[in-house]
């Protein structure tokens, strides 16, 4: 028996394009600057503080995103457009506690230095590397398609999202896959 897809969600937004557009880059760049600027900050965590626990909390939060965009991605082909909605939104929240923990993570534990040699360091390090980049450059991509879903521009945002989940994903996943790396040397 086929599943019955539903009828596209009307827009939920009525934020014209280009104050939209501007909106994108402006959070998107603030973002970008406050993580360059505050990782180069560190304050001394409060006495007794596992400084390494939002590091921990980031795997977890990367984790529940990537389980979520997984949720969005088979509920979209399903043609479930509330519960792709309701899990996009939920990954995009979960991606803001995200930040605020990882920020948080590098103010109080600085950086840490990985440990590995051989073959595990050559795969840390490129892991690693096409992580920071994907996560700096994929922000605005996402903000945009997230607008477009919202706005109801549904080709548009299909088109977009067929490019930005795979990265967003790739982010969300590798983040883990840092987090596991590194961990036994904090």
């Amino acid at each position: 028996m086929a599943s019955i897809r539903e009828s596209f969600p009307p827009a939920w937004t009525t934020i014209p394009e280009a104050f939209a557009k501007h909106f994108i880059w402006l959070v998107s760049g603030v973002v970008f600057l406050a993580v360059v600027v505050l990782s180069r900050v560190q304050v001394p965590a409060p006495e007794g503080m596992d400084v390494h626990v939002f590091a921990k909390a980031n795997a977890v939060i990367n984790s529940l995103v990537s389980a979520l965009l997984l949720v969005g991605l088979f509920t979209a082909k399903a043609g479930k457009w509330r519960a792709h909605r309701s899990a996009m939104l939920a990954a995009m929240a979960l991606s803001v506690l995200f930040l605020v923990s990882y920020i948080l993570h590098h103010l109080f534990a600085g950086e840490t230095s990985f440990g590995g040699t051989g073959t595990i360091k050559a795969l840390y390090y490129i892991i690693l590397i096409t992580h920071i980049i994907l996560a700096a450059t994929s922000l605005p991509f996402i903000l945009t398609a997230a607008y477009r879903g919202l706005k109801a521009e549904h080709p548009a945002h299909r088109k977009l999202a067929k490019r930005v989940w795979p990265v967003w994903f790739y982010v969300s996943v590798s983040g883990v896959v840092v987090y596991l790396l590194i961990s036994p040397y904090y």
